[in-house]
């Protein structure tokens, strides 16, 4: 019987990507192979329960709500997760999938959208940025691109424009919380004439760092 490592699974509303503020079961994988230097979930890292793939489906179902996002850590760190999402399509289940982009997305079932980073300078894993994986994306997918200073904006630009990827899915623009003021943020995507969407972390407003929020 298939099974993965679960830090948490637990209910809330989507903080971030295009269906913010919708409520949704958060699947939390363990453990990760980046180390970004503004991780908000380390204790996902290591620990976790061993659980299977029919008593994770079993909990989700508990929810009675339509969205489920299959987070991490790097939940494709764990193969079995590929299934997962699968077996959740399958139920009916809207089905997102948060990756940092590291790691091979070929694999993943084309009903699955994919939420995938791609690591700016100040993340500190820059160098870990699988490309390959543009090739992957659909019109459902969204990058997000998490920014923490001018030079990260400045490479996110470029970045656009050199794997055309406003053409490709939706951009997401997130500001690192506690280092790039949001607001300024927001007055460079408007100056610029970005066609990208604007991000804060809603759930970090309502509940701050609570865990399973």
């Amino acid at each position: 019987m298939s099974s993965l490592r679960i830090t948490e699974i637990f209910h809330s509303l989507q903080g971030e990507s295009n269906t913010v503020g919708l409520p949704t079961v958060f699947i939390r994988l363990t453990g990760c192979p980046l180390r970004c230097v503004y991780c908000d979930t380390a204790y996902a890292f290591t620990g976790g329960t061993k659980t299977s793939i029919d008593a994770i489906i079993d909990q989700v179902d508990q929810y009675a709500t339509r969205y489920v996002t299959v987070t991490g850590g790097e939940p494709l760190a764990q193969p079995s997760c590929l299934e997962l999402m699968t077996r959740l399509l399958d139920k009916g289940y809207v089905v997102s999938l948060e990756t940092s982009g590291a790691l091979d997305v070929s694999a993943v079932d084309p009903r699955v959208s994919k939420v995938m980073d791609l690591k700016t300078p100040s993340s500190g894993e820059l160098g870990r940025n699988r490309y390959q994986n543009i090739d992957y994306l659909t019109p459902k997918d969204q990058v997000k691109f998490v920014i923490g200073s001018d030079e990260d904006y400045e490479w996110s630009k470029a970045i656009l424009a050199e794997h055309d990827l406003l053409g490709r899915c939706e951009i997401l623009f997130s500001p690192t919380m506690g280092q790039q003021n949001p607001t300024e943020l927001a007055e460079k995507i408007l100056r610029d004439r970005l066609p990208v969407r604007f991000q804060i972390q809603l759930h970090k407003i309502l509940w701050d760092d609570a865990r399973g929020k």
